[in-house]
Parts: structure tokens; sequence; C-alpha cells
């Protein structure tokens, strides 16, 4: 009788334990089904036809300081460029995506980016004593080049 219920005991365990695996398991997979369907959709905005005209249009723009950059364009689309990138960043620190698939399908445009507003950012962060402006795209690009470099 004691043998039986052993058994039983063990048996019940072992379910428990492998339904505890399972609903583990599922969640990781849920988990990671949210960040693609995430960066895709982030993927699918920097995509649009919309966004690149802008983006393009930014990344070829000259100018000598902020001053300058701020008289000839202004600062709505270089804010847009910002902002989707900030976001992206943003998510990234708070580890609701992951690092290597925003590496893959970012890489460049983050180091384009980064590397074309880095100067005027900088200044429009002192001028407007704001220094969290373009602080989660300086992120990124910081966090994608420390993963280069572990390579």
């Amino acid at each position: 009788m004691v043998d039986i219920q052993t058994v039983s005991i063990v048996i019940a365990s072992a379910g428990v334990f492998a339904a505890s695996i399972y609903y583990i398991l599922q969640i990781r997979h849920q988990n990671r089904m949210r960040q693609t369907d995430l960066v895709m959709k982030l993927y699918s905005q920097f995509s649009s036809l919309e966004f690149q005209k802008v983006w393009y249009e930014v990344l070829k723009r000259e100018a000598k300081d902020y001053y300058d950059y701020e008289k000839k364009y202004g600062f709505t689309e270089y804010s847009a460029i910002d902002i989707f990138f900030e976001g992206i960043g943003i998510l990234l620190k708070r580890k609701l995506i992951d690092i290597e698939l925003v590496d893959d399908m970012f890489t460049t445009p983050v180091k384009w980016t980064w590397e074309k507003m880095k100067d005027i950012t900088l200044e429009w962060r002192k001028v407007r004593k704001a220094p969290e402006i373009g602080e989660w795209l300086e992120y990124v690009y910081n966090e994608m080049q420390k993963r280069e470099q572990r390579k």
C-alpha cells in the first residue's frame, strides 16, 4: 500500500513538474513573439515611405552648428527622427526588446543617425539646458558599439 502511494505521489509530482516546465517555455516563447512583433512594428514604421523621406532629408542636411541648423531647417523633422530612435532606446534599456534583434535590424540606421546628429544634439542639450535630448538614441548607439567590440 505504501509503495502505491509513493508511486502515485512521484507520478503526480512529475506531472506538476512537467506542466511547470511547459508553462515556463510557453511564457518565454510568448515573450520572444511579443518582442519580435514590437520590433517588426517599429521596422514597419521605419521602412514607411514617409519616414524614409524625412530620415533621408535629415541625414543629408549640412549645418555649421545648432543655430545654423535651427535657422536653415528648424527641428520638426529632426525631432521626428530622434523620437523614433529614442523609443527604441527606452525599450532596449528596460529590456523590453533584445539588443541582438535591434542590432540586426537597425545597426546601420542607428549608426548613421547618431553620427550625423551627434554634434547638433550635444549642442542642443546645452542650449536648451536639457541633457535628456537624444539620450536614448545615444544609448542605443553606445550599446551597439559595445556589442560590436565584444564580437
